[in-house]
């Protein structure tokens, strides 16, 4: 209940407490809102309860903290069915960022360049500035003009 708070926090609530309620007041103000605390929690279980009941046999294993989209994304994917950890185990991250590394500086990866077939040069794409051969592809600005 408490995991977000830590013990200075803590230590300020009491104090705040002490201090709005007074030393007299603040066990009767502790045992009633523990009441209520308790009578909330005990409605709670109650609605699960008579929603579980009213669902049938068919969702015996509902579980309400499903309903969290985390929780139920993490269950499915847990889930073998769907061969996710296969897939998942299949990829070499390490492999893949070395044959990226090399793709950009040039160098020959063995996998890269016999997984491709297409192209003239092995694969590789020849991304250096051509020479300019003096034609111009833009119009004619005129300073004067403008």
């Amino acid at each position: 209940m408490f995991n977000d708070i830590g013990p200075l926090e803590l230590v300020t609530l009491v104090v705040l407490a002490v201090l709005v309620f007074g030393p007299d007041k603040l066990p009767k103000v502790i045992q009633d809102v523990m009441r209520t605390v308790r009578k909330i929690r005990e409605f709670s279980e109650s609605a699960k309860q008579d929603i579980r009941s009213e669902l049938g046999p068919e969702f015996k294993d509902f579980e309400f903290e499903d309903l969290n989209p985390k929780t139920f994304i993490r269950k499915q994917l847990d889930n073998d069915e769907l061969g996710l950890k296969e897939i998942r185990n299949g990829f070499d991250i390490k492999k893949e960022m070395a044959e990226v590394t090399d793709a950009v500086h040039g160098r020959d990866s063995d996998s890269s360049s016999s997984s491709s077939s297409s192209g003239s040069s092995g694969g590789r794409i020849d991304m250096t500035k051509k020479p300019d051969d003096g034609k111009d592809d833009r119009p004619v600005f005129d300073a004067d003009a403008t």
